[in-house]
This record gives C-alpha cells, sequence and structure tokens, in this order.
C-alpha cells in the first residue's frame, strides 16, 4: 500500500492488509492468504467453522427483493440517504475523495446503494452472513466490496477506515464499530417501532417489536459514541397479497412462520390493505474532530 494512503480491508486470518487484483476476483495480503470472489462477485472471508448465526435464506432474500422493488421501503431508503449525506459531509476525507461507508448488516446491498449514491462514497463496503443477500449486493455495488462475514467477530477493516456506518435492522456490535469508525465518524441505527406493521403482525404470527428499543439501542452502544439526533419516520403503505406474503417472510419471522398457514390467513382478506411502517432512526458520532 502506497505510503499515506488510507488502509481499508484487513486479513481475518493474520489482519495484514488485504489488497483486491487488478481482476477484482481475488483479496490477498503480504502472509499470502487469498480469498477468491464467488462468481457473483462476493468474497467468502469467514474461515474454519464459518458462524454458529442463522444466515438469510435464499427464500428470505427471494422476499425482501422483491418487496424492495416494489418501493414500499423508498421513503426510509431516501432518508437515511440524506442522513448519511449529511455526516459524509462533515466526516468525508476531502473534495477529492467521498466518504467510506460501511453497512454492518447489508443484505442485498439496497440501503448502502442508495447512501453510496448520496454522498458520492469513494468506497461501499457490505457485510452479512448470508451469501444470497450479498451476490445481489455485489451485483448493484460494482465497485465496492461485498464480503460474507459475521459481525459478532472482529470486523476485517482497519482502525478507523470508515467514516459513516449503516446499521439498518441488524445486531450492532459496539466495540468493532467504534474501532472501524475514524474519530468524528457517524453511525447511523435503524430500528422498527413498536407500531411497524401492526395490521398483521398478529394474524402472521410475527415477531413483537418491544419498547424502548431506542435505549437500548443508546446503552447497548456504551460510552464510546455520543448519541445525536434521533427521528421518527412513519408511513402507511398499500400492500398486495404477494406485498403481505413477502414482507413476512423475508424478516426474523420467517424461520418460524408457517407459509402455509399464512397463506390461509390471507386467502379471506381484501387487498390492498394499508398497513404502518414505522422506523426509528438514530445518530451517534465517534469522539474526535471531524475529518477535514
Amino acid at each position: 500500500m502506497p505510503s499515506g494512503e488510507r488502509r481499508l480491508l484487513t486479513c481475518p486470518n493474520c489482519g495484514g492488509d488485504l489488497e483486491r487484483d487488478a481482476a477484482r476476483t481475488r483479496l490477498s495480503c503480504p502472509s499470502g492468504h487469498r480469498f477468491d470472489a464467488a462468481k457473483q462477485g462476493y468474497f467468502n472471508l469467514l474461515t474454519g467453522a464459518g458462524t454458529k448465526f442463522q444466515a438469510d435464506t435464499a427464500q428470505m432474500v427471494q422476499a425482501r427483493a422483491d418487496f424492495l422493488a416494489a418501493g414500499h421501503y423508498a421513503p426510509l431508503a431516501r432518508r437515511l440517504a440524506d442522513l448519511a449525506a449529511g455526516a459524509g459531509a462533515r466526516t468525508g476525507t476531502g473534495a477529492k475523495a467521498g466518504p467510506v461507508v460501511l453497512d454492518a448488516g447489508a443484505g442485498t446491498g439496497y440501503y448502502l446503494r442508495e447512501v453510496q449514491q448520496a454522498t458520492g462514497a469513494s468506497m461501499a463496503v457490505a457485510l452479512d452472513i448470508s451469501k444470497f443477500a450479498l451476490r445481489r449486493a455485489a451485483r448493484v455495488l460494482p465497485e465496492g466490496y461485498a464480503l460474507v462475514w459475521d459481525v459478532w467477530r472482529p470486523l476485517p477493516l482497519a482502525d478507523g477506515a470508515a467514516d459513516v456506518l449503516l446499521n439498518v435492522f441488524a445486531p450492532r456490535n459496539a466495540d468493532e464499530f467504534r474501532r472501524v469508525l475514524a474519530p468524528g465518524g457517524r453511525l447511523l441505527v435503524v430500528t422498527p417501532l413498536p407500531g411497524h406493521l401492526q395490521e398483521i403482525r398478529s394474524l402472521a404470527g410475527m415477531l413483537e417489536i418491544g419498547g424502548e428499543k431506542e435505549a437500548r439501542v443508546a446503552q447497548s452502544l456504551g460510552s464510546g459514541f455520543e448519541a445525536g439526533p434521533a427521528e421518527h419516520l412513519e408511513f402507511l403503505m398499500s400492500l398486495s397479497r404477494t406485498d403481505i406474503e413477502n414482507v413476512v417472510l423475508m424478516g426474523p419471522s420467517a424461520h418460524h412462520v408457517d407459509a402455509d398457514a399464512l397463506a390461509g390467513t390471507l386467502a379471506g382478506m381484501q387487498f390492498p390493505l394499508q398497513v404502518s411502517a414505522a422506523f426509528s432512526l438514530q445518530q451517534f458520532r465517534v469522539p474526535g474532530p471531524d475529518r477535514g
């Protein structure tokens, strides 16, 4: 790596710098550890036993891709992109290079792509444990990195590598988030509010959303972050039967919802159905001066 150039990815085996070759098909470090890209463009950095956590299945990812493609969460994507653009303007590396944006739990890359475009990011890095999701992320982020990784492990990024970190409906590793964010870096956390999908949550057997989630998020991040502004985004969605099946089957509820029973429940309903979307968007900052 040239002197003075900012470090980005690190080898999960030895901690050395990971560099991508000119063909964009291999990551390697000076110690000789190599990771070849899958034919769909993502890199699997998990070694050994992999992860004990349950990754999203191909069916879950397809349901999510179809639901997001219908535009139902577009207001959330736009607002998140606006917030990230404001954060990136304060934390970027200067006029010639936009911010480095990391999405921990990126899924299909839907939100990261919107943020990349809004911020003029110099690099976008998507982390997720689902290879099925990252196949899609690699496709929409051709210049970025789509990496199979468990966010509960030490992240494969250098200290202070990222300017903006997205965490949308995903686990939070506070210590690692703090480490990989540069001084003055921003963390944007999106979680559902109790009223989210309230019209269909009980009939579909979906997991309940507990109250005081925002306070728990802030508490879980500890003293390594300064709490910034928080806001709520609420709107109504007009959902078809297919939309409702997709929104139920694209998230954690899919692991225990009976698809046949859901179909039977929906068979007697009238569509489209007006369904609430309700999100919390919280901003946090790493102490230290903003990048100039």
